[in-house]
């Protein structure tokens, strides 16, 4: 019984982090993910939101929290950026996180005009980095987050208990295009 609960905790652990993740890895990628997900779902608990926003929110900041740290382990830059993974994965990747539409649609003052301008911006943003010259895209990364964050909080209105969440996925996405060197 014990080697099956095991096996499915090393499944459970290739899958949210990456196969064969060092112990510190694991650790500090949960440590993250479990902090973000309290912290956030505090924030949404204290509104008035249906009892489907809070539950929303709670998962999308286990995945933005904890794919954040993953993202920057040596073990998921291994598994992204293995042999046969093309500039279309990584965009893929990226453009498959439509957590902002999941937003707009549960939770309040989270507007479509909101997700919709986050989801073009992580878009474009993957597009430069993926565009860049190997030997540029960590500065590219680090420029278009930045400039993608300021364009977020600034020129969309996000009711506060979610605001962190476009600077999470904007942090999140970039970093899961560049490869360990």
């Amino acid at each position: 019984m014990r080697a099956a609960g095991v096996t499915a905790a090393r499944r459970l652990d290739a899958l949210l982090v990456a196969p064969d993740a060092e112990r510190g890895e694991r650790i500090t990628c949960c440590a993250g993910a479990l902090a973000g997900t309290v912290f956030a779902t505090a924030l949404a608990v204290r509104t008035p939101y249906a009892w489907p926003a809070p539950a929303v929110i709670a998962v999308v900041a286990f995945d933005l929290f904890g794919g954040t740290v993953v993202n920057a382990t040596r073990s998921a830059k291994r598994r992204f950026h293995r042999p046969g993974r093309s500039r279309l994965h990584h965009f893929a990747f990226v453009a498959a996180h439509v957590q902002p539409f999941a937003l707009a649609l549960l939770v309040p003052g989270f507007g479509w005009i909101s997700a919709g301008v986050v989801h073009a911006l992580t878009l474009a943003g993957a597009v430069c980095v993926l565009i860049a010259p190997a030997d540029l895209r960590r500065p590219v990364a680090f420029a278009v987050s930045a400039l993608a964050i300021t364009a977020a909080t600034t020129s969309v209105a996000v009711p506060g208990e979610p605001a962190w969440f476009a600077p999470v996925l904007l942090i999140k996405l970039p970093a899961h295009l560049l490869p360990e060197r």
